[in-house]
């Protein structure tokens, strides 16, 4: 790879990176069902990542990860981030290989719902020991483990997982045609 191209996936990651960070901090639309919140977008910074390369993805979803710690989010809320690294990772071997499975509407829909059980089962496995060490909020206590860690953690990241993959594809396919990003996948 020449420098240029080298340069501009480097930009590419970064910028993908600052806009991880800044999406959960400052967004106006969360969804608040306590004792859980979800910002809409807030995973699409790294599933755009996730479209163009392994490498991009371990990046932007390492640096998002230290954005929150550095943020000053709880250690619960960092460590959720940080399961970004194992979704992300699986999505982008599996788009490496096999590059067409975004053109049919089944198959995107299918990697998508992959994509999402393996967030959601990561993050309650990061959330179980907070929960079980009576380390989280007493609104998760109040709730039950049912409702607080397998309805709102694992189904909530379920389905907020799948609503950014809806948008983080609607923004790559004209991004991907209309850019040089598209050139950088694989």
């Amino acid at each position: 790879m020449k420098t240029s191209e080298k340069v501009y996936k480097m930009t590419i990651a970064a910028l993908l990176c600052a806009i991880g960070i800044i999406i959960p901090m400052y967004s106006p639309i969360k969804i608040l069902l306590e004792p859980a919140s979800f910002t809409l977008a807030s995973h699409v910074a790294t599933m755009i990542a996730m479209f163009i390369s392994p490498a991009t993805a371990v990046f932007v979803a390492i640096g998002t990860t230290l954005g929150f710690f550095i943020g000053g989010f709880p250690i619960v809320v960092v460590l959720r981030a940080g399961t970004h690294l194992v979704w992300a990772l699986i999505g982008s071997s599996i788009l490496k290989n096999r590059r067409n499975i975004m053109d049919g509407t089944a198959s995107r829909a299918g990697l998508s719902l992959l994509i999402a059980i393996i967030h959601a089962i990561s993050e309650m496995l990061v959330v179980m020991p907070f929960y079980f060490g009576n380390g989280m909020s007493q609104a998760y206590y109040a709730k039950g483990f049912i409702v607080s860690i397998v309805l709102l953690v694992g189904v909530g990241t379920l389905v907020h997982s799948l609503v950014d993959f809806a948008i983080a594809s609607f923004i790559w396919k004209p991004l991907a045609k209309t850019t040089r990003v598209s050139q950088l996948q694989g």
